[in-house]
């Protein structure tokens, strides 16, 4: 009887994590199982496309959209959405670099291009948490706004950066390679363990996971959700300026019309897919790099395929759609959740 309570004792929790797989697999799981076999099916049939240099472009041209997918998906867990994300980041550089053609040094014009950002982040932050006005139109509105006041500003669809001689800090982190790898992966990777260390092993990060989880039960054991969400909001605003620094790096310009595009919705694509559900208090940084790496692999696949921009936004609208779908199914709206998010 030992021995066989031994065996059980030591079969148990692969048994159970086997079963709880083939019962109900995570969203995280499932993506990066089709993934995979994307990648497998990509690699037999298309030319050109298993080569280790167009695999380093594809994970190259996601890590723009995964460092602002960071902090959608950190705002998403916490039952926000931030829809100015990319207005932040296109807006604070193109002034920056308006400022850097009319003589200011470059040092001041990034800082610059920091403090728009911190500042559009604690207004967004303010009028959410203190205003408590819907997120959803606070940001949106904010996205407009800040497209207005910088294409006024700065009047041109896209902004050129100074030569790399006479700034190669400010194009080093899109531009340059470090062991061979392409500096933007580089600064995808690290901010994204950072953002997994702030989630995880951190006070803040637990308080924000028990904000979209309950915020009436957060608010109740003593967390203060107000300066909570203006922090969110400007880290948000942060990682959009940090994607704006190595968007400028990897093309030498920055272009205003991303704003009216549909880039936002690439980002909140990643997020949702991915696995952060739009219920909160769930998902974290795999479920952002699992998404990206699905959306790289289907643009690189598009690329090849050479397929026009409006059949990949009817794929990516249809992604979306059963992601939200697949996000209700693991994360269903009961009514104590429902009554949570009133």
């Amino acid at each position: 009887m030992a021995v066989s309570a031994s065996t059980t004792g030591e079969r148990g929790p692969f048994a159970s994590l086997l079963t709880q797989l083939l019962r109900k697999p995570s969203q995280e799981q499932i993506v990066l199982l089709i993934t995979l076999v994307l990648l497998v099916v990509f690699s037999v049939t298309l030319p050109g496309f298993s080569k280790l240099s167009n695999l380093l472009n594809l994970v190259r041209s996601i890590s723009i959209l995964g460092i602002l997918g960071l902090g959608m998906g950190l705002i998403v867990i916490s039952r926000g959405i931030d829809l100015s994300e990319v207005a932040i980041m296109a807006g604070s550089w193109s002034v920056a670099l308006i400022n850097i053609q009319h003589g200011m040094p470059v040092f001041w014009a990034v800082m610059t291009a920091v403090l728009i950002a911190v500042v559009i982040g604690v207004a967004n932050g303010v009028m959410v948490a203190f205003v408590e006005a819907p997120a959803l139109f606070v940001t949106l509105a904010a996205g407009f706004v800040i497209y207005g006041a910088a294409f006024w500003y700065a009047p041109s669809w896209v902004v050129y950066a100074p030569k790399p001689a006479d700034a190669p800090y400010l194009l080093y982190l899109g531009h340059d390679q470090l062991f061979g790898i392409p500096v933007p992966i580089i600064v995808f990777a690290l901010t994204a363990v950072g953002m997994h260390l702030f989630l995880s092993r951190t006070s803040t990060g637990r308080f924000i996971y028990s904000q979209g989880d309950n915020p009436e039960a957060a608010r109740l054991t003593g967390i203060a959700l107000r300066p909570l969400i203006v922090l969110e909001y400007v880290l948000v605003a942060l990682l959009a300026w940090l994607a704006g620094l190595v968007w400028i790096g990897t093309t030498g310009s920055m272009q205003m019309g991303i704003v009216q595009g549909t880039y936002i919705f690439d980002v909140i694509l990643v997020v949702v897919l991915g696995g952060i559900s739009l219920v909160g208090g769930r998902g974290g940084v795999f479920s952002v790099v699992v998404g990206c790496a699905l959306i790289g692999t289907l643009f690189n696949a598009f690329t090849i395929m050479d397929i026009n921009s409006e059949v990949q936004n009817i794929i990516k609208g249809v992604v979306l759609l059963v992601a939200i779908i697949l996000d209700n199914w693991l994360h269903p709206r009961d009514e104590e959740t429902a009554r949570q998010g009133e």
